[in-house]
């Protein structure tokens, strides 16, 4: 559904071809204007009890995002870093206030984990590994990423007929209703082996799009997700591929490319990876074992 939130009205100068064929010219009208999707930073934040019973808040992440399901983005967020096993961990989730301005801040949220629930710093993945942004160690990824207990995914299931991904990625495009206003928004989703959508979410942010259905699962205590697979709009990284394994995902299609290393990922975890699913085609990179053919 599109909200004041999440799109923005703006003007602009659009810029066309004039009337003549084979004319360079160019005419412009600033008349008009578009859509375009909303960006803001969401900051959140752990409350948890040290070991000797002291109540702490943390800043654990700032992501840019399209505002929007918020909660489920933190909840999602929290449990590819491996922080949440359970919905029960956690007793509420709230936007922080503004002391100044003395109303809510709808761009910071904090989330309240049970007094019996241990929060060790040291031990988020981020300590570990740094996106592929800034340059990463593949091996030293990959092993960071095994010591957080990551669930154990069902061996060569589930299976899935090549013919029910043929039109996943159509599925997908119908229902980017954002998207479909703006161009700028990213999208992951759910499907069964049978190749039904079963939960969609946008986002600017590839990662937070992931967070968003996984955090939707995970706080109607629907992980692991063994049976499920995950399509994303663009490419495929290490972090999605990461936060799939997190969630017990077996499966990752993808409209785009993956990255050499969630390659390796996948061959490492027994996760099948798809990439350039589009228009009835698809690669397989890895897992092919689950796609029958």
């Amino acid at each position: 559904m599109i909200s004041r939130h999440n799109v923005q009205r703006v003007a602009v100068h659009r810029v066309r071809r004039n009337s003549t064929e084979h004319s360079s010219d160019t005419v412009a009208n600033s008349d008009v204007f578009d859509m375009v999707a909303v960006e803001e930073p969401l900051e959140i934040r752990l409350a948890y009890n040290t070991d000797d019973g002291q109540h702490r808040e943390q800043s654990v992440s700032v992501t840019m995002r399209t505002p929007g399901n918020d909660f489920e983005l933190a909840a999602g967020f929290l449990v590819g870093e491996g922080i949440l096993h359970s919905s029960d961990d956690i007793v509420q989730m709230r936007y922080c206030v503004d002391r100044e301005k003395q109303a809510q801040d709808y761009n910071v949220l904090s989330v309240h984990l049970r007094p019996e629930v241990r929060f060790d710093p040291s031990r988020l993945l981020r300590n570990f590994y740094t996106t592929s942004s800034c340059g990463v160690c593949g091996k030293a990824s990959l092993d960071a990423l095994e010591i957080q207990a990551c669930p154990v995914l069902p061996a060569g299931l589930p299976r899935i007929n090549a013919e029910a991904l043929r039109e996943i990625d159509g599925q997908l495009r119908e229902q980017q209703s954002v998207f479909q206003k703006t161009g700028g928004l990213h999208a992951a989703a759910l499907f069964d082996t049978t190749g039904n959508l079963k939960s969609v979410h946008e986002d600017v942010g590839r990662h937070n799009a992931v967070d968003k259905v996984i955090g939707e699962r995970f706080l109607e205590e629907s992980l692991p997700l063994n049976q499920m697979a995950l399509l994303v709009s663009g490419r495929t990284s290490f972090e999605i591929m990461q936060k799939a394994l997190m969630a017990g995902i077996p499966i990752v299609a993808a409209v785009g490319a993956p990255s050499s290393l969630s390659i390796d990922l996948a061959h490492r975890f027994g996760m099948t990876l798809l990439g350039f699913v589009r228009g009835g085609n698809f690669n397989i990179y890895a897992g092919a074992e689950r796609i029958a053919v």
